[in-house]
């Protein structure tokens, strides 16, 4: 194990030859798709909970298919399959992006994100106490500066915990990426074990890695979680 990191610990951590690989891969997929995604996640989960039925069912249908589907199905539909359509394959920008691996996972990745994020958001924006919501109205908010001011603040604080899950199941869904020939981490853990013969070492450092980013993570959570959460923590008697 020893000799398998000091010769291809560049590759697990940050670059292989001319292009990044392994760590450097999978934080850049997992930023990417989270922060995208999340951004997204916002806005739909607002139409996620509207009374209007033409502007809630597209939603609930997206998150309905892209949540009822496996990742892994959804990434070869992108990768594999959408550039055989006719659609894709007469526009040239298109084709160009979908025959991209790294396009294709990003685009799979963010969706999927996506779609659990909004839910989890949606739910977060029904918990808000009607209370808040009225004493705003009866100052004169309006929807939007309602939303911006009182819910979505509220939301997000109470959704954090159940979206540092999604955040770290969306890292482990990063492993997928291999199968569009996207050089993440499992990738050259994959190739190390393929020049080395070594599984247990190479796909057992690999796990390593993969723990120690979900240490990072969970620890960057807890501490947002201390700040923004401390008014729903119960108070200590003595």
């Amino acid at each position: 194990m020893i000799d398998i990191i000091h010769d291809y610990w560049k590759a697990l951590l940050w670059t292989d030859g001319y292009r990044f690989s392994g760590v450097a891969i999978t934080l850049w997929l997992l930023i990417i798709s989270v922060v995208l995604g999340g951004c997204l996640a916002v806005l739909l989960s607002i139409a996620r909970v509207s009374s209007v039925t033409a502007v809630r069912f597209p939603v609930w249908l997206f998150t309905y298919v892209f949540r009822g589907t496996p990742l892994y199905v959804q990434l070869l539909i992108f990768y594999s399959g959408m550039y055989t359509l006719e659609i894709v394959k007469g526009n040239d920008l298109l084709n160009a992006f979908f025959r991209s691996g790294l396009n294709c996972t990003l685009l799979a990745l963010t969706l999927n994100t996506c779609a659990y994020t909004t839910e989890i958001f949606a739910g977060a924006i029904r918990s808000v106490p009607h209370g808040e919501i009225e004493a705003a109205r009866a100052y004169g908010f309006s929807t939007f500066k309602l939303y911006r001011c009182i819910i979505m603040p509220s939301a997000l604080r109470t959704a954090l915990p159940a979206y540092s899950n999604e955040v770290i199941l969306m890292l482990h869904s990063t492993a997928l990426a291999f199968t569009a020939t996207v050089p993440d981490l499992l990738k050259v853990a994959r190739d190390i074990n393929s020049a080395t013969y070594q599984p247990f070492a190479a796909f057992g450092i690999a796990a390593v890695l993969y723990l120690i980013i979900s240490y990072v993570l969970i620890s960057l959570f807890r501490k947002a979680e201390k700040r923004w959460l401390k008014h729903v923590k119960p108070s200590s008697t003595h």
